[in-house]
């Protein structure tokens, strides 16, 4: 049955799933924007740590304040509206609830969020995917220790490549490359959110119409949030990253099975399947026709002289061997997505990706000269961005993850292009994330681990 007959059927026998959402920022409202015309569910309680921002959020998207009505978690029980307040920890333990919604971008919290809400047996669609990057594979571990489901978040790119990914492997198919498009040249690393309107390609007027944060904004712009999100599918789904960093080769639409090929047929790969992001934007800054900058692809192999043969009668577009296909999605609609997961989680019992291995992980490195007694503000900062590496890697350099670099404080200098290191920095080790993160280096990581 598929997953909107399942919420059909809910919702005519009063039985639905009952949601808890924690942030109702940018992600959180085009969800919430979704949840009044989708069959089946009830957005039982938001949590949020400035409610009249999440009030005026929810105005913004089309809700009526009867809607917000619920007194209490206790009151959303008995007459079907939301509670909006500022106590996720209530949300989280209520037992009516069924499935958690982490959206807060915030990736320190979400670790907290996330492993309260399995100690209280709430399946979890985790759309802070920056804490995924860090921490993601003992994350998904917890969850099945709790007997719950974790998961990416239909809509945001990971969950949607790794969907592609699937549909490549369940058709028999070799995953030569797969990943996401991206507005990319090289100096965009550097940019701060002071500078990202303009590369991004927004006026200042349409950012403040929209409620876009700068900093967020700018975190995909520099190349942290690929790096963040090219972790995440590799640790999903088990394909490697480059030795150093994303590549961004420039293509069309057209031309992704062209360039998505090893080294040594004419392509970019170190080898094949591998995750790598391609970008819209020539060397030169030519913006290229029919681009993927906000799309997901595959790349498959037909390993056969039929399969090829198929491709070809069937006008599959493929590179000039006729051996490489991608398939793609040339559009995501972000949190307008969220339900899938929802659904899927509760009603299959089926994450829409997470991780199943420690393949990759983004490593803070400097935007700038950084000296001693500086704060690193995270990613889309003005201090650091996020560097795709692989997960051995990171652990022989003792890399400090991207996750855990905010309002951390900088112990020596560290030059501009230079990853950091544990060592480096003077870190807060008191936090959940933290020790998640260093428990998850001894289980997965290679045993040459080094301390701060």
């Amino acid at each position: 049955m598929s997953l909107y007959s399942q919420l059909q059927r809910r919702a005519a026998e009063g039985r639905p799933i009952r949601i808890g959402l924690i942030g109702a920022g940018k992600f959180g409202s085009m969800y919430l924007a979704q949840v009044p015309r989708t069959p089946g569910v009830h957005l039982f309680g938001i949590a949020d740590l400035s409610p009249d921002a999440a009030r005026a959020n929810l105005a913004r998207v089309g809700w009526s304040d009867e809607r917000t009505r619920a007194a209490s978690l206790a009151d959303a029980v008995k007459t079907g509206a939301t509670h909006l307040g500022d106590d996720w920890r209530a949300l989280v333990a209520d037992p009516a609830i069924d499935v958690i919604v982490e959206c807060t971008g915030n990736p320190t919290a979400a670790v907290e969020h996330c492993l309260a809400a399995f100690a209280h047996a709430k399946h979890v669609v985790n759309v802070t995917v920056e804490a995924d990057a860090f921490c993601g594979p003992l994350l998904a571990r917890r969850a099945a220790e709790a007997g719950v489901i974790y998961s990416l978040a239909f809509g945001d790119q990971p969950a949607l490549i790794c969907d592609l990914v699937d549909w490549a492997r369940t058709c028999g198919f070799p995953v030569v490359a797969a990943g996401r498009g991206h507005k990319w040249l090289p100096h965009f690393s550097e940019s701060t959110p002071e500078t990202v309107w303009g590369y991004y390609g927004l006026t200042p007027e349409q950012a403040t119409r929209g409620g876009l944060n700068p900093k967020m904004f700018n975190s995909f712009l520099d190349g942290s949030k690929p790096s963040i999100e090219s972790t995440a599918v590799a640790n999903a789904t088990g394909l490697t990253v480059p030795s150093n960093g994303l590549l961004y080769p420039p293509a069309s639409v057209e031309d992704i099975p062209f360039v998505t090929r090893p080294i040594s047929e004419g392509g970019v790969l170190e080898r094949k399947g591998m995750v790598e992001v391609i970008s819209s934007l020539e060397a030169n800054g030519r913006q290229i026709p029919y681009d993927i900058r906000m799309g997901v692809w595959v790349t498959v192999e037909g390993e056969t002289e039929y399969i090829r043969n198929c491709f070809e009668e069937y006008n599959a577009h493929t590179d000039p061997s006729g051996r490489y296909f991608t398939l793609y999605k040339r559009w995501h609609l972000i949190g307008l997505e969220v339900g899938v997961s929802v659904a899927s989680v509760a009603l299959r019992g089926e994450a829409t990706g997470v991780a199943e291995c420690w393949n990759a992980d983004v490593v803070a490195t400097a935007k700038r000269d950084l000296k001693p007694g500086e704060l690193l503000d995270g990613e889309g900062g003005y201090t650091v961005w996020g560097k795709l590496l692989p997960a051995d890697t990171s652990v022989r350099i003792g890399g400090l993850p991207l996750g855990l670099a905010h309002n951390v404080k900088v112990t020596r200098p560290v030059k501009k292009g230079q990853s950091l290191s544990w060592a480096d920095v003077a870190i807060d080790t008191t936090t959940s994330a933290y020790r998640v993160r260093r428990e998850m280096e001894t289980l997965f990581g290679a045993p040459q681990l080094k301390t701060a």
